[in-house]
């Protein structure tokens, strides 16, 4: 089935997985930091003090995304999606109203984990519950709402914040999560019946059958990923949580260095298209292990280089591991472990994510306040992503041989 094709008979469904991902944007770092000078401000608070609330915030999200995550296994999208957007609202309205700084770690909380954690969860495991031959291809449509509300909604709240109290715009924030229930209602009006409820054998993972979480959690495969997991969300983040730090350090003005950042975005969505392409060619099992070798490229970039066009080469590296990680972990986790239970593993991994954004930029800016330069740091995150990227060769290389013929 071609592309267009295929896009056009799955409109509904994948229309609704786009509309999860773009509204998550409001529990995301890249829209939170936006309000961070107010916020500041607002409460009387220093860069550290800042970063510990986010941290705690977004790591207690992390824990409850253990247990909340596996209620996809139990609900229907239309159902459990519509709920976690009332709550996405209500924690926008939170911060609008709140007005101790002692409760900001319970905003931060609110944010990410109905935004950043249910919200992407929610569509990312519809699409690979729903999809089998096509599943790279679902996960790439379905996540360009990442990078539209990335590439839109920083321009769009911070020329509005030159026109409007920041808690003004959180109440906006609060209407379009209101006003996306009933588009996702009516996008799965007639909502596709998930795969996990079927008995194809297509849908089994190793050893030919559905892995709850806690088989999963004994087999050596999970804990080999880890470190892969944790990567990504924590030094992404970090990355753009110390932008103006980094422009400092590289004697460039921040609007400088901001200015590439729809290159980055660009790029990341073609490689994501084309991951997608290759993994309903290949499987996730040939492919994932080398994912996150870009990365090395990436941040080796970011240490060496002092121009701008050596920044953007690192960046469009960086954006090609992005792209690719859109789509093959979640279709990796269906492969490996089945799609009955895929809700509850995929929680794991999602918290593990969660976590590894909350400790990113607290680790790094650590390490700035005792000395140790970024670029120097991103000379030790290169090394990181090598250790990763063995891991996932060694742990996926043993554990390929027990998948179904069919995968």
């Amino acid at each position: 089935m071609g592309t267009l094709r295929f896009i056009r008979d799955n409109a509904p469904w994948l229309a609704a997985g786009m509309l999860l991902t773009f509204l998550s944007s409001f529990g995301q770092t890249f829209f939170i930091s936006i309000f961070a000078g107010e916020i500041r401000t607002e409460f009387g608070l220093t860069h550290g003090q800042w970063g510990g609330i986010y941290t705690l915030g977004t790591g207690a999200s992390a824990f409850v995304m253990v247990w909340a995550g596996g209620l996809t296994d139990h609900f229907r999208v239309r159902v459990l999606g519509a709920g976690v957007l009332i709550l996405l609202a209500g924690a926008c309205l939170f911060m609008t109203f709140n007005t101790a700084a002692w409760a900001l770690p319970l905003v931060i909380f609110a944010l990410r984990f109905t935004g950043q954690g249910m919200t992407s969860h929610i569509a990312v495991v519809a699409m690979s519950r729903w999809f089998i031959a096509t599943r790279g291809r679902a996960l790439s449509v379905a996540t360009l709402g990442f990078s539209a509300g990335e590439a839109l909604m920083p321009v769009l709240f911070v020329s509005l914040l030159a026109l409007y109290d920041w808690r003004v715009l959180w109440i906006a924030a609060a209407c379009v999560a209101v006003l996306g229930i009933p588009v996702l209602l009516g996008l799965l009006r007639h909502e596709r019946t998930p795969q996990s409820f079927a008995r194809s054998e297509a849908t089994l993972g190793m050893q030919g059958r559905h892995w709850t979480r806690n088989q999963a959690l004994k087999h050596y495969l999970f804990w080999f990923m880890v470190p892969a997991l944790l990567g990504p969300a924590a030094f992404n983040t970090a990355f753009f949580f110390h932008q103006v730090h980094f422009a400092e350090v590289k004697g460039i003005d921040h609007i400088a260095l901001v200015a590439l950042f729809p290159f980055y975005t660009a790029m990341s969505i073609g490689v994501m298209i084309l991951a997608g392409l290759a993994l309903d060619q290949f499987g996730s099992a040939r492919l994932m292990p080398f994912i996150q070798l870009p990365m090395v490229a990436g941040f080796l970039s970011f240490a060496v280089v002092g121009s701008v066009p050596g920044i953007l080469l690192g960046l469009c590296f960086m954006a090609a591991s992005t792209g690719a990680l859109m789509t093959f972990p979640n279709a990796f986790w269906a492969e490996f472990y089945g799609t009955k239970h895929i809700g509850s593993v995929k929680a794991m991994a999602a918290a593990v994510m969660v976590l590894g954004s909350a400790i990113g930029p607290g680790i790094t800016g650590a390490g700035i306040d005792l000395g140790i330069g970024i670029e120097v740091q991103y000379v030790i995150v290169a090394g990181y992503f090598l250790f990763t990227t063995a891991m996932m060769w060694i742990g996926i290389g043993r554990a390929r041989a027990s998948l179904p013929v069919a995968a």
